[in-house]
């Protein structure tokens, strides 16, 4: 008996991106919620968060997976920064920070104007080294994704941090709930998921697209594309500009212009996902209880 597909074909286009011999893997079970892939290419794993029970887990290219960190302060979103090193976004101490290469953390942000932020979520590096998060309220809302406690900020914002400057200004404050981003390959458009519709079913499960400008200010903000199963969390962009999108049905793959191109199916929530593996066409994808991966016919762009 032929196994079912896993891929959805919605437009041809998707034929050319995919591998269609190449399964679904199932790397990893035993998560409560996963989240938050990085692909570690020097050091050929990946790395990838569960928040409710507060670890970091390591996977490496032979197979073998282990706890990278066994406390991690309700870890969400994972990226590295451009000289390599883990950057974070921290539910439990509502905070960005850095795993400098020595093993120590660095505290890149915590608050703005004085009030703690609320529990950043998702987090990318640009390669002028400023780094992006949003800032949603989804670890404060209960004590399962870390502590639950009331909103500091007034509006729930994408941050853009500027570590040479040490300066901390907010870009966009107009989301319901801002979760996953990334940038196009040449850096002029922000990408920003909005996920409020888990909590109100009324709101638009959508990607919106900015356009980045000189100085970093971000114009625009229309919704991009809009996916029709769940909603989108985390997601990563290919090297053509494809957007990879996690949905409550699988991976949803979207032309830069929003057209729906096709899905990977996967039998769990999909949270988030990257590329990795030593040609950056393996999608490493966490969803709900597991780590899931499949080989592509495309590779991911470097800053992820």
């Amino acid at each position: 008996m032929t196994s079912p597909s896993i891929y959805e074909i919605h437009d041809p286009r998707f034929r050319h991106l995919v591998v269609g011999s190449a399964g679904l893997d199932e790397l990893y079970s035993g998560c409560r919620w996963a989240e938050g892939p990085v692909w570690f290419a020097d050091l050929n794993c990946l790395l990838w968060s569960d928040i409710p029970n507060e670890r970091m887990m390591r996977y490496s290219q032979d197979g073998d997976v282990s706890v990278f960190r066994p406390r991690s302060d309700f870890t969400n979103g994972n990226t590295r920064d451009n000289q390599g090193r883990l950057v974070s976004c921290q539910h439990g101490t509502r905070r960005v920070v850095r795993t400098e290469i020595d093993g120590t953390i660095t505290v890149l942000a915590d608050s703005y104007e004085g009030k703690r932020l609320n529990s950043p979520n998702d987090v990318v590096v640009k390669s002028d080294d400023t780094i992006w998060f949003t800032d949603p309220s989804y670890g404060i809302m209960s004590n399962y994704e870390g502590f639950k406690a009331e909103e500091d900020q007034a509006t729930r914002n994408v941050y853009r941090l500027d570590p040479k400057r040490g300066t901390l200004t907010v870009v966009a404050n107009d989301f319901g709930q801002p979760n996953g981003l990334a940038f196009s390959p040449d850096e002029t458009k922000l990408y920003v998921a909005d996920s409020w519709s888990s909590h109100d079913t009324n709101w638009p499960a959508h990607i919106r697209s900015f356009d980045v400008q000189a100085g970093g200010t971000l114009t625009g903000g229309e919704a991009l594309c809009v996916t029709d199963k769940g909603l989108p969390d985390g997601f990563r962009v290919d090297v053509a500009g494809n957007i990879w999108s996690s949905a409550g049905d699988g991976v949803h793959c979207f032309a830069p212009d929003g057209t729906l191109l096709g899905k990977i199916l996967v039998p769990q929530t999909v949270s988030n996902l990257t590329f990795g593996g030593p040609r950056r066409n393996r999608l490493f994808i966490t969803a709900t209880k597991s780590l899931y991966a499949v080989y592509t016919a495309t590779m991911g762009i470097r800053f992820c």
